[in-house]
């Protein structure tokens, strides 16, 4: 599809060509006329981007969702803890290029990209990359996670000449962000959990996860002191103590391919046993990698929204 857009913007760039030389105005003669590039606001400043990139690398997870639900090549991300989602990603001719949190800036600028895109886990980063091609750092401000979202998507939809198609799938997801909420205001409170090796850590509002509170209406089981990526460490008295109407547990183990017990085992024990969320099989397991690695992307978030949807409304 992007070869596609690019051979039609090169004839576009070629007919107002001839127009100037023979001294006519493309704007006189209905032509198009095509920016090379776009001004990109970011979490790290603003950056020129070139229109329509052909060989783009990503870092963000969520961003290659989008672009893969935009059926837009991305040409280079990190391997090795691709989710299934995004499996095709998997070598092949995709380029390596480095970890989730350490690049391989020698690969990179051998490999001359056009675009880089990062977030949270390379933000750091950040100057190295721009040395080497425009980079934007995409990440989601958890503070106000849809509004960030859809200005990142609205950005990509610029950059590769899909607004159209943006503005589309954006109206989708926010119908279904409106229905869940409706769901969630009678459906009780809920807790958000996380699971690794062996111990607990709940998230709150204003969370990495919560998406679940701030934007999808599942009212706060507990005044939970976790900020941005961080949660609170709790126990299972904690747990019980709260008593949550609704369970939502992310297996990290799961998501990152680490030994371990299942999220279910861990908290398969008399305390937990004993809470609502338990007792009225209101407890839900959601897709780690979906939740942990993919994140803010526009079929991820589609897929995070339904199984809010459902646990809520069931």
């Amino acid at each position: 599809m992007a070869h596609v857009r690019l051979a039609v913007l090169s004839a576009a760039a070629a007919a107002t060509l001839a127009l100037s030389g023979c001294g006519g105005s493309s704007e006189a003669a209905g032509e198009p006329t095509t920016a090379a590039s776009v001004t990109i606001d970011h979490a790290q400043g603003t950056t020129e981007v070139p229109v329509d990139p052909q060989n783009v690398f990503t870092f963000d997870l969520g961003a290659l969702d989008t672009l893969d639900a935009l059926g837009v090549d991305v040409a280079g991300v990190p391997q090795g803890t691709l989710p299934a989602q995004l499996s095709d990603y998997e070598g092949g001719d995709t380029a390596n290029i480095g970890s989730m949190k350490e690049p391989d800036f020698e690969a990179i600028a051998a490999a001359e990209p056009d675009l880089i895109i990062i977030s949270g886990r390379v933000a750091d980063s950040y100057d190295q990359l721009s040395e080497i091609a425009p980079t934007i750092d995409l990440s989601v401000d958890a503070a106000d996670p849809i509004a960030s979202f859809t200005e990142h998507t609205e950005a990509l939809g610029r950059i590769f000449d899909l607004e159209d198609e943006v503005t589309e799938r954006l109206a989708n997801l926010q119908t279904g962000i409106s229905e869940t909420k409706e769901a969630a205001a009678s459906a009780g409170n809920g807790l958000v959990l996380l699971t690794s090796a062996g111990e607990v850590t709940a998230y709150g509002s204003g969370s990495r996860f919560g998406l679940i509170h701030d934007v999808l209406g599942v009212e706060p089981a507990a005044d939970v002191k976790s900020e941005g990526t961080h949660g609170e460490a709790v126990s299972f008295e904690y747990i019980a103590d709260v008593n949550p109407a609704h369970l939502f547990v992310i297996d990290r183990d799961a998501a990152v391919g680490e030994a371990g017990a299942a999220g279910a085992a861990v908290l398969d024990n008399e305390l937990v046993n004993g809470t609502d969320a338990v007792k009225n099989d209101a407890v839900t397991y959601l897709d780690s990698a979906s939740w942990y690695l993919i994140g803010y992307g526009l079929n991820n978030l589609d897929a995070m929204v339904s199984a809010v949807n459902e646990a809520v409304a069931a």
